[in-house]
């Protein structure tokens, strides 16, 4: 069992520079136990589980990796938990930005070097509630990943690519997943070498890159790169509820439209989704006034 220990370059919260990696409670592949970061994944090496925990006595940050890809994660924990990243290249233009960053010094933007652990489960959340995309993405792996290496049981590893395409349609269905969204991930898994490339590419390129697979677009690739590139400019338009908080928070107005998004964050160019991320760390949403988008179940069709 391979470890190691990282002293970060500053501030760091583990829990919101990694929270982002986990599809929901429950997730098999991402748990917190404590004081302690669990994660489950398949790695060029093969499948391989990272345990990561802060040392406040220390300021370090204390790892240990079980697995064939155990040493592929250590030698990449830094870049997983924002070595590279730069939270000083944002210059705060509002108020709410310049209080968020103020309150959340340590939140850096994770970048996994990994593609479809990001892409699958991003392409699950097409169009539905966050709720049914997380238990489509926990049963698939409950039935089909296989278990993660190490002490914990329940975590698993999502399956290889071919493990994927070999999910049968009954199986999609029954974890909620309608036939355009399964369709997309096959597609994507079929091209998983030239899909993986994109870990190494910038922005726009891997942004491209993803994009020409029939079923991706610009919200997934931007949910994706966000976390696998940890890329700070990666700024997710269609989604349904972000415009409007974002709106709502530097302008008081409802019903911000992406194009107005966009025009209130372009001070942020290159920077935007860290300034979202921010803003959407200083909790200021508007009221809800209708009620939750019903959850659909297909598996029940």
């Amino acid at each position: 069992m391979p470890a190691r220990t990282w002293d970060p370059p500053g501030p760091l919260d583990l829990h919101r520079t990694l929270g982002v990696l986990q599809r929901g409670p429950g997730d098999p592949a991402f748990a917190v136990r404590g004081g302690e970061f669990w994660r489950a994944c398949r790695t060029p090496e093969g499948p391989g589980t990272l345990r990561i925990v802060a040392r406040p006595a220390t300021g370090q940050v204390e790892a240990e990796a079980w697995g064939p890809g155990a040493d592929w994660l250590l030698e990449r924990l830094p870049e997983l938990l924002g070595e590279s990243d730069d939270p000083a290249r944002l210059t705060a233009r509002h108020r709410i930005v310049h209080e968020a960053r103020r309150r959340h010094p340590g939140v850096r933007l994770a970048r996994t070097g990994l593609v479809l652990e990001s892409l699958i489960p991003s392409v699950l959340e097409q169009k539905v509630t966050s709720d049914e995309a997380y238990r489509a993405w926990r049963l698939l792996l409950q039935r089909h990943g296989e278990p993660a290496p190490g002490p914990w049981e329940r975590m698993r590893v999502m399956p290889e690519p071919r493990g994927w395409a070999l999910i049968p349609s009954w199986e999609w269905h029954r974890a909620g997943v309608d036939a355009k969204r399964s369709s997309a991930i096959l597609r994507a898994v079929r091209a998983a070498r030239r899909v993986e490339e994109a870990a190494r590419m910038d922005l726009a390129d891997a942004t491209r890159r993803l994009m020409a697979l029939p079923g991706i677009g610009p919200w997934t690739a931007a949910e994706t790169l966000q976390r696998t590139l940890g890329a700070p400019d990666a700024i997710t338009v269609g989604d349904l509820h972000l415009p409007k908080i974002i709106g709502y928070a530097l302008t008081g107005r409802r019903g911000t439209t992406d194009e107005e998004m966009l025009e209130l964050l372009a001070p942020y160019e290159g920077q935007r989704h860290r300034a979202a991320r921010l803003i959407l760390l200083s909790g200021r949403v508007p009221p809800r006034r209708a009620p939750r988008f019903p959850v659909g179940d297909i598996a029940r069709l």
